[in-house]
């Protein structure tokens, strides 16, 4: 039984862990009030499921083309420079999807041609914000600021669809959250600029680009956690469906759809606050391959649900499941790679994240455009649930991990 901490708030010490957590919550609210409004523009302009998915699979191929560049960068540059240049792109990206819409545009092609350019951002953004935390906090209280972390994206999940479907509601058009967005990605600069970290480890030039992949390769503890989060999520994506579900199934409309992408979030940032005070201290892995479990069961009942309060329900549960492996595996990630590969190791940490969201996010809109809605959700519900008894047989070592905080660093070979 885990027992409470004495200290819950000790990462809150260190003044540029909460600038760092601002800017953090700051540009995640501006990306999902803006994916609410982006998915929910799409679909009104075409009506077809399969766009969601082209939608995600727009923001996926920059990073499966750059994740390897990208990584090396991470490396080699000051990992703060790179994250201001991202974030301020970032707004740029909102700039114009916000001139789109002020011109009335009745194509979907110049979105994705948004998206495109949005997703070879984060490529960049994604190892640079993993690999930057370790630098601005003592590695005592990582695990406890890897888990505040977790909850302020997590809090930020939960406002930034429920902003962007209010606020689309009430405008009846995109354009105010568009421009939102693009002040906040702003401010997050703002509180990003102010952040000090200390001077990373210099990458050795010997040390390829391919590193990384050859590091979690050899690594099976790291290589089960991605590839079973990769595979879970993948199939369990019905998050991307959303939007068919809020106009169609449940008929709850733009603010209502802003409601269902917000339930995981809060289901999964009071799982965050709760292992805050009672942390995952043994048995880390079994709880992982358990909740992954109950988050393609609760895929499936949420996926035959014509029930709101039942749908949210199971959202809310669905985030809980998903946040626990969310902490297991950034926590073990983090503390096993030394500082010089981890731009390029969290390089190819964020494409399996990435694989499993906006490609999920594709191959549910495929489903559902072959199957119909329903049915694609309730398949990708049960195929996780295989998926985590053929990894469990697979990765024994995984299954049977206890202690995080018992993670040893690995030298790169």
């Amino acid at each position: 039984m885990a027992e409470p901490v004495r200290d819950s708030r000790a990462a809150f010490r260190y003044g540029g862990f909460r600038r760092y957590l601002l800017a953090r919550m700051l540009t995640t609210l501006s990306s999902e009030m803006q994916s609410v409004a982006v998915g929910w523009q799409i679909y009104s302009i075409s009506h077809r499921p399969l766009d969601l998915g082209l939608a995600g699979l727009a923001q996926f191929l920059p990073a499966v083309c750059l994740f390897l560049w990208a990584g090396h960068v991470s490396d080699r540059i000051a990992r703060k420079r790179i994250l201001l240049a991202c974030v301020l792109s970032f707004s740029a990206c909102s700039a114009l999807l916000l001139a789109f819409t002020v011109r009335q545009i009745s194509s979907v092609y110049p979105i994705y041609a948004v998206l495109l350019l949005n997703g070879a951002v984060r490529a960049f953004n994604a190892p640079a914000a993993q690999s930057f935390l370790p630098l601005i906090l003592p590695r005592s209280v990582f695990a406890n600021a890897v888990t505040w972390n977790s909850s302020a994206f997590q809090v930020s999940t939960i406002a930034g669809p429920m902003i962007g479907g209010i606020l689309y509601g009430i405008a009846g058009s995109p354009s105010i959250v568009y421009g939102t967005a693009m002040c906040a990605y702003l401010a997050g600069a703002l509180a990003l600029s102010r952040v000090q970290p200390a001077a990373s480890e210099p990458s050795d030039p010997a040390v390829l680009v391919l590193a990384g992949l050859r590091y979690i390769w050899r690594n099976k503890l790291v290589l089960g956690a991605l590839s079973l989060d990769l595979f879970a999520v993948l199939l369990g994506g019905a998050v991307a469906l959303l939007p068919v579900y809020a106009r169609e199934i449940l008929k709850v409309g733009a603010s209502g759809l802003g409601l269902l992408r917000s339930a995981p979030g809060i289901g999964a940032v009071l799982t965050s606050l709760l292992i805050t005070h009672w942390p995952l201290r043994r048995k880390a892995g079994y709880a992982m391959f358990w909740c992954v479990f109950a988050f393609g069961v609760f895929t499936v009942v949420f996926g035959v649900s014509h029930n709101l309060a039942l749908s949210l329900s199971m959202l809310l549960l669905l985030g809980a499941a998903d946040t626990i492996s969310v902490i297991v595996r950034s926590t073990m990630i983090q503390l096993t790679t030394p500082d010089s590969m981890r731009g390029r190791v969290s390089a190819v940490n964020m494409v399996f994240i990435g694989a499993s969201n906006e490609v999920g996010q594709f191959e549910s809109g495929l489903t559902a455009h072959w199957f119909g809605t329903v049915a694609a959700v309730v398949l990708g519900g049960v195929g996780t649930i295989v998926i985590v008894g053929v990894w469990a047989w697979l990765f024994p070592s995984l299954r049977t991990l206890d202690r995080l905080d018992a993670a040893k660093t690995e030298a790169p070979n």
